[in-house]
C-alpha cells in the first residue's frame, strides 16, 4: 500500500494495519399572509409553474439542465431555498456521488457535500485514489429541505427527473449511493442501509453497478463503521478499475 493512501486512511480513522474481513452490517411553514390578496396570489403562483418547472428534461444537454434546476419551482421546497444545488465535478466521471439533499452549508455555498461531511468524503475518495474533481457529486433533492428533513415522496418525485438525466449524460462506471436516504431512492427499496450495503447492486433501468454506503455525516457520528465503509469504498475501486 502506497504511503500516500495509508495517510488518508489514517486520515478516516482506519487502522491500516487491520486487514481481517468484517461482517456486513447491519419549510419552516411561510408565515401566514397579512392579507388575504397575498395568499391568493401565493395560490395562483403555485398553480402556474414556470416553463423551467414543466419542460422535459430527458433530452437536455449540461447548459440547460442547469439553467432548469436553478429556475425549478416543481415543488414548495423552491420556496425556501437559498439557491438549488445542482451538482458538481467530472462531467465524464468513472464514479458518480449520490447523496441525499443539500444541508444548510449546501444551501448557502450552491455546491454538495461541503463542510465537515463533505471533508471526510474527500478523504475517503482520496483513500481510493480518487480527487473530489475526478468524480462526478449529486443529490436526490436539488433543494434543502427545511431543517434537514427527510426528503417527502413527492419532493423526490418532482426532483427525479434531474439526476436521472445527470446519470445519462455522465454515464458512470459505477454509482456510490452515500446514506439511507440515497440508497433507498435508487435502488427503489425499503431495507436499512446496513443491509444494502456490502453487495453490489444495480441501478434500475440501466447496466450500471450500484454500491450503498453510510453517509459522511453518520460515519463523523459512528467512527467505528469506517471500517465497513472502507470495504465499500474498495468495491467501488474495483468496478471503476475494470471499467477502465
Amino acid at each position: 500500500m502506497a504511503e500516500l493512501q495509508r495517510q488518508y486512511l489514517k486520515e478516516m480513522g482506519i487502522d491500516v494495519w487491520q486487514r481481517r474481513e468484517l461482517a456486513a452490517a447491519e419549510l419552516p411553514q411561510q408565515p401566514v399572509a397579512v392579507a388575504q390578496a397575498s395568499e391568493s396570489a401565493a395560490i395562483i403562483a403555485n398553480s402556474e409553474p414556470s416553463i423551467a418547472s414543466t419542460a422535459d428534461v430527458s433530452t437536455m444537454e449540461w447548459g440547460t439542465l442547469q439553467r432548469a434546476v436553478s429556475a425549478c419551482e416543481r415543488c414548495s421546497l423552491h420556496s425556501t431555498r437559498t439557491q438549488a444545488v445542482f451538482g458538481i465535478g467530472n462531467q465524464q466521471a468513472s464514479l458518480l456521488v449520490v447523496g441525499e439533499a443539500p444541508g444548510g452549508d449546501e444551501d448557502r455555498q450552491g455546491e454538495p457535500f461541503v463542510g465537515r461531511a463533505g471533508q471526510l468524503l474527500n478523504e475517503m475518495l482520496r483513500a481510493i485514489g480518487l480527487k473530489r474533481g475526478e468524480v462526478y457529486i449529486a443529490n436526490i433533492l436539488k433543494c434543502r429541505p427545511p431543517n434537514n428533513r427527510d426528503p417527502k415522496v413527492d419532493e423526490v418525485s418532482r426532483c427525479g427527473p434531474y439526476l436521472k438525466r445527470q446519470i445519462a449524460l455522465v454515464q458512470p462506471a459505477a454509482v456510490l449511493a452515500v446514506g439511507r436516504i440515497a440508497a433507498q431512492n435508487l435502488l427503489k427499496s425499503g431495507e436499512r442501509i446496513g443491509a444494502l450495503r456490502g453487495r453490489e447492486h444495480q441501478l434500475p433501468g440501466t447496466k450500471i453497478p450500484l454500491i450503498a454506503t453510510y453517509h459522511p455525516a453518520y460515519l463523523l457520528r459512528s467512527p467505528i463503521e469506517k471500517r465497513k465503509a472502507w470495504q465499500d469504498l474498495q468495491q467501488v475501486r474495483a468496478l471503476i478499475t475494470d471499467k477502465t
